[in-house]
């Protein structure tokens, strides 16, 4: 039997992930996991980052789950700092997984502009973002360099975390470390 394979999405607003993401959902026959398409119809229209965070611990729950079961999953998040990220490939490791990072990068004109055209056709499942927003994001965004890139392993946890599932505890309350 082949080993799961836990993908994520890593990159900001409007750079392609989710549109990565299915294609590898039809590519690996994974389960794909995306926040966006859940907050709308659970929260309403307004972009809420307690929802967002309560989701993000049940997808990582249902993950492990399904890993464990043989099952690939992507995970289609973001996942916007380094810890994060290697939380995630603890994860992975824990539940016997592969892990596989997709980090998708635009320019910021292009990325912008698919942000507008993407709100100027209503979409369902986005959220409303200015270009100050945008701009913020860039500022949080921690982008993946080339040893992370290339790890096969996830890097140590934080000391005060003792652990990852630690760490995903407190940073993803919801989740089943």
């Amino acid at each position: 039997m082949q080993r799961p394979i836990l993908v994520v999405t890593v990159g900001l607003p409007g750079v392609g992930k989710t549109t990565r993401a299915k294609e590898l959902e039809a590519e690996l026959g994974a389960v794909r996991l995306t926040p966006d398409e859940w907050l709308r119809p659970l929260f309403g229209p307004r972009d809420n980052t307690l929802g967002r965070d309560t989701i993000e611990g049940r997808f990582v729950s249902l993950a492990r789950r399904l890993l464990t079961l043989g099952q690939s999953v992507i995970l289609d998040f973001g996942v916007w700092t380094r810890a994060e990220r290697d939380s995630l490939h603890d994860l992975a490791h824990s539940c016997g997984a592969t892990f596989r990072m997709e980090y998708l990068h635009l320019d910021s004109e292009e990325q912008w502009r698919r942000v507008e055209d993407r709100q100027t056709r209503g979409s369902s499942t986005t959220f409303v973002i200015t270009l100050v927003e945008l701009d913020s994001y860039v500022a949080m965004f921690e982008p993946p360099d080339e040893a992370e890139l290339g790890a096969s392993e996830p890097a140590a946890p934080p000391p005060e975390a003792g652990s990852w599932a630690n760490w995903r505890a407190a940073r993803w309350p919801t989740s089943e470390a």
